[in-house]
């Protein structure tokens, strides 16, 4: 379902000079609309100065400012057509001791632009939610039934190392494909926060009859990720101990499993979900590559795409609070709705991600000093 094009749009991406806000810059500038960015340059994201990242298309609109900011906020959204919500703190272990500061970046800072909204609607806008709402995946019981019961690991089963979900007798549980449909289960304030922006916008978007669309990111990775953030995505995690000639750190057995998705998918659904037709006036949508890779395949394919397959990843047996086991998408809504299909493989992303990286300076390792943080704080055992 696509709408009649109307370029150029003007549009406002929030967190517009981030990882992800970046490459949806590029791509709504090379289909010729006006792009303006809304960004407070996070030192744990761009570092201490603050500076605009290199990376960064000098064709868009840059405003520094903070989401939580209303005059920041008013000045971003003048003349402004579409609103892509980007901004966030992300990262769960962190948003488990940084409480205050995580709800604030996601939950105020998307109230405050809501309500600028009402006084100043725009004809869509398209917000960034998060796989993490599910907690735990979709699940078949030993019968090959979906399970309608309550995933959730118990703390004496992480301590035993019994690392797969059981149903109430004790029996195996099967992970399998999570569509829109599963009810939340939120283990973290990240994923708290990320339902709060979700249902913020969806809510206050209905009762102002503006156009809303909610994409459930799964694990999105690429170029121009900051290595430096050890509560970044796991490949960049993985990524920056192996530049640092340290084996990347896993926690349980590895076996966990994730969907992997390239950045450049993810800006295109973004795109997709503004050039919608105009009968699909709200929505959630996963977005995906729709195929589930485990932790350990994971930190293995990231090694050898950097020629270093010699350094083997460490499986710690180790656990962090709010973590799940698996959780992959289910995105046949998105191919339906949307006509979302994922192009990048993780294998070519990879590649890619590597040859990017040859551009870049070193990044320091800060895996260990936040692995520190969550164990003093009993967070991670």
């Amino acid at each position: 379902m696509i709408r009649s094009q109307r370029s150029p749009r003007r549009v406002l991406i929030t967190g517009g000079a981030g990882f992800i806000g970046s490459h949806l810059a590029d791509r709504l500038l090379a289909a010729g609309h006006h792009v303006r960015l809304l960004d407070n340059l996070s030192p744990q994201v761009h570092g201490p100065d603050r500076r605009p990242p290199n990376y960064l298309n000098r064709e868009a609109e840059l405003h520094v400012g903070d989401v939580c900011d209303p005059d920041a906020v008013a000045t971003a959204l003048k003349d402004i057509d579409v609103v892509f919500h980007l901004a966030a703190a992300v990262g769960v272990g962190q948003s488990m001791y940084e409480i205050v500061d995580y709800t604030r970046a996601n939950s105020v800072g998307t109230a405050v632009l809501m309500e600028h909204l009402i006084e100043r609607p725009v004809e869509r806008m398209i917000v960034a939610s998060s796989m993490s709402i599910y907690g735990e995946g979709r699940y078949r019981d030993a019968n090959g039934l979906p399970y309608r019961g309550t995933v959730e690991r118990t703390p004496e089963q992480l301590r035993d190392g019994r690392w797969e979900p059981m149903d109430e007798d004790g029996a195996l549980l099967t992970p399998m494909p999570t569509d829109e449909s599963k009810t939340p289960r939120l283990s973290s304030i990240y994923a708290l926060t990320k339902w709060d922006q979700e249902r913020t916008c969806l809510i206050t978007g209905r009762a102002y009859d503006i156009s809303t669309i909610a994409l459930r990111l799964f694990n999105v990775f690429g170029t121009r990720q900051a290595l430096s953030n050890p509560y970044t995505g796991v490949i960049a995690i993985f990524l920056s101990r192996i530049l640092n000639n340290r084996p990347p750190l896993i926690y349980e057995d590895g076996l966990q499993q994730r969907d992997f998705v390239h950045v450049k998918d993810v800006a295109r659904a973004f795109q997709l979900a503004m050039d919608a037709d105009d009968s699909l006036q709200s929505g959630v949508y996963n977005i995906g590559s729709g195929r589930r890779r485990t932790i350990l395949d994971i930190a293995r394919a990231v090694a050898h795409a950097v020629n270093r397959p010699e350094i083997e990843p460490t499986v710690t047996g180790k656990y962090r609070a709010g973590d799940i086991r698996h959780c992959f998408a289910d995105i046949a809504r998105a191919k339906r709705d949307l006509n979302y299909e994922p192009m990048v493989t993780l294998e070519d992303g990879l590649r890619e991600l590597a040859m990017w990286l040859g551009t870049q300076t070193a990044s320091a390792d800060r895996f260990d000093e936040a692995f520190e943080e969550l164990t003093s704080r009993g967070l991670a055992v």
